[in-house]
């Protein structure tokens, strides 16, 4: 509920803040970097959770690269970025989804050695930019999907480490499938959390603007 009381009290001051900004491009660039990593890694190994992740963190690098850019605009522009990010995390939750029933049907068992190292160093990477983040994650709408985000990745990388460790276990592909169905959903969730807060926001904008009318005509 927090969040609710304070998205708009404390926005303006945190967006405005250059150290916030400076956060985003931090953010930006590892992202970018992890997204190679995981995705070379995650063809090299046949882990569909380490290629989930990696689509996840491409996701993320598109993310704080909108959000920089609406950074400075009104906020239905910025609750409009956010519907856009929703929308991809819930894309990017459907294609996993797929790329997992599709891995399943052809039952390939990934190599764990490899998905426990990048899964390592991804946690790393977006506990890193968690710690960045962590101060603005109440922010509007944006911030708020971006600290989601975040957050979600570190619980990602862990996921993917212990599929790691269930695949090296059992010689079996099932706990790397588990694992990417589950991202699949965690995205999907997330995506709706966040097109509903920024529905809010531009719901109430429309309704301010409607006062605002309605006031002039008396």
């Amino acid at each position: 509920m927090s969040d609710h009381c304070c998205a708009h009290a404390c926005e303006p001051t945190a967006a405005a803040n250059p150290q916030y900004r400076r956060s985003l491009w931090i953010a930006l660039i590892v992202n970018a970097g992890m997204f190679v990593v995981e995705l070379v890694g995650g063809a090299r190994s046949g882990s569909t959770s380490l290629l989930a992740d990696a689509v996840d963190f491409f996701g993320d690098a598109a993310n704080y690269g909108i959000s920089l850019l609406v950074l400075g605009m009104a906020m239905h522009w910025r609750s409009r970025a956010a519907l856009f990010k929703a929308s991809c995390m819930g894309a990017f939750g459907v294609f996993v989804l797929g790329k997992t029933a599709w891995s399943i049907s052809t039952g390939t068992v990934p190599e764990p050695a490899t998905m426990g190292i990048i899964g390592a160093m991804a946690l790393l990477a977006n506990l890193s930019v968690a710690g960045l983040l962590y101060a603005y994650r109440s922010g509007d709408a944006n911030m708020r999907s971006v600290w989601l985000c975040t957050r979600n990745d570190a619980i990602g990388n862990l996921a993917v480490m212990l599929a790691a460790a269930g695949v090296f276990g059992t010689q079996s592909g099932w706990p790397d499938w588990i694992v990417a169905a589950l991202m699949g959903a965690l995205a999907l969730s997330a995506a709706i959390s966040v097109l509903r807060h920024a529905r809010d926001e531009l719901g109430g904008k429309a309704a301010k603007v409607h006062q605002h009318h309605h006031g002039h005509s008396h």
